[in-house]
């Protein structure tokens, strides 16, 4: 059969393109490594699948990095609304959640992958070839010609999406194979590095807090602040606002930078309204020993960590407690320090950060500037965003925009 596209790579992107391009008529053959397609969109969001989020435009865009202006041009064509209606019309009910996260109402990842897979293998004018390796792609003349599979089978094609993913999970098929194949044909390649992930911190995490959840606290990094809940490791921090942190964070620590992150246990009082409210609790409190009476400010898990770094005498009374000691630990509960030293592996890490650069790919067609007819596509892209839908949304966004230029 002569095929006007092969993608590489079944994951959201690809099988997003591949739907796009054969609703335009066009006759696709999608290629997944894998034993099954769309692996790790069916584990994501813990397997309920974060979809999108309904957040507008505006505020949409200064969750995503490294250059947010680039994906305007694909949101323009198909954002958060166009993804529910696509999803909706194929009978899968979406619900919002906390954050304006859409997720589907069955509380299922694996009821979007069925609606992509079903409309794909629905269609006379796609074929899906599983556990199937690319090792390259074939160019004449700056023109993507073919693509050549690992047992030496070349199949041609004028146009190639290369939708491989980045490196996270790689028990889902993540290898960075598509970097590979990218650099060689020329594209400059920002070095992969694990996003969206728990940090390694320098301080030892007491055995009492692995495992604790926090919530409503704010963490400060690079003078920027993620409130919500956090939970502790036994060699660090994880949790919700320590995954966006980690967006910050991860390029610098893995240049080995140690970075200093300020944890405030008490968001909603400024420091003055703490030193009086400290103030009054002392003199209420004045014949408490100082280690029982951490309970009046702290839960029980976290008092072992403060007693260990406030160095205040555990069996000091709270009325012998001077003014020095009282402002040192409202300085404790206003800024937690800890400082990061790394990041957990790819195993653990949500989204790939770096890849193929921005510069040289078309932000309209998702077509390389490099080499004519190749299209490169979701998390291969330098581009990643924080939790809360918006990188599947990428996903979604820049596969249809290779899949309607096609």
């Amino acid at each position: 059969m002569n095929y006007d596209v092969i993608i590489v790579g079944a994951g959201a992107a690809g099988m997003m393109a591949a739907v796009t391009a054969a609703e335009q008529g066009r006759n696709v053959l999608l290629l997944e490594k894998m034993d099954q397609a769309g692996r790790k969109l069916r584990i994501t969001g813990k397997g309920r699948c974060n979809l999108t989020n309904t957040n507008s435009l505006r505020d949409t865009l200064p969750h995503i990095g490294s250059d947010s202006r680039w994906i305007r041009n694909a949101y323009g064509r198909f954002f958060n609304q166009e993804l529910m209606d696509f999803f909706e019309q194929r009978g899968v009910a979406l619900t919002v959640e906390r954050g304006n996260r859409v997720y589907p109402a069955s509380g299922k990842a694996h009821d979007i992958f069925l609606a992509l897979i079903g409309e794909l293998e629905s269609r006379s004018n796609v074929t899906i070839r599983k556990n199937t390796t690319v090792k390259k792609i074939e160019t004449l003349d700056n023109q993507v010609t073919a693509v050549i599979l690992q047992d030496g089978e070349r199949i041609t094609c004028r146009h190639i999406i290369l939708a491989t993913g980045g490196l996270s999970y790689p028990t889902t098929g993540s290898t960075g194979a598509g970097y590979r194949i990218a650099g060689e044909l020329g594209h400059s390649v920002i070095e992969p590095i694990p996003a969206l992930v728990a940090l390694k911190c320098q301080e030892t995490i007491p055995e009492e807090l692995v495992g604790f959840l926090l919530k409503n606290v704010e963490l400060t990094v690079s003078g920027k602040s993620f409130f919500g809940e956090m939970t502790f490791v036994n060699d660090g921090l994880a949790g919700p606002i320590v995954l966006s942190a980690s967006r910050i964070v991860s390029r610098p620590l893995h240049e080995g930078q140690p970075i200093v992150v300020l944890l405030d246990l008490k968001p909603a009082l400024t420091a003055e309204q703490l030193d009086k409210r400290l103030i009054a609790d002392l003199d209420a409190n004045g014949t408490r020993i100082f280690n029982d009476a951490l309970r009046l400010w702290l839960p029980a898990e976290l008092i072992p960590l403060a007693l260990k770094q406030l160095h205040i005498e555990y069996y000091k009374r709270l009325n012998q407690i001077n003014g020095e000691e009282r402002r040192r630990l409202g300085r404790w509960l206003k800024g937690v320090e800890f400082t990061l030293i790394g990041t957990h592996d790819w195993d653990e890490a949500i989204v790939t950060q770096g890849g193929v650069s921005l510069g040289e790919v078309n932000p309209k067609t998702m077509e390389s500037r490099i080499v004519n007819g190749l299209y490169l596509v979701g998390e291969l892209l330098d581009l990643d965003a924080d939790t809360g839908g918006y990188n599947l949304q990428l996903a979604f966004s820049t596969g249809h925009a290779a899949g309607m230029a096609v």
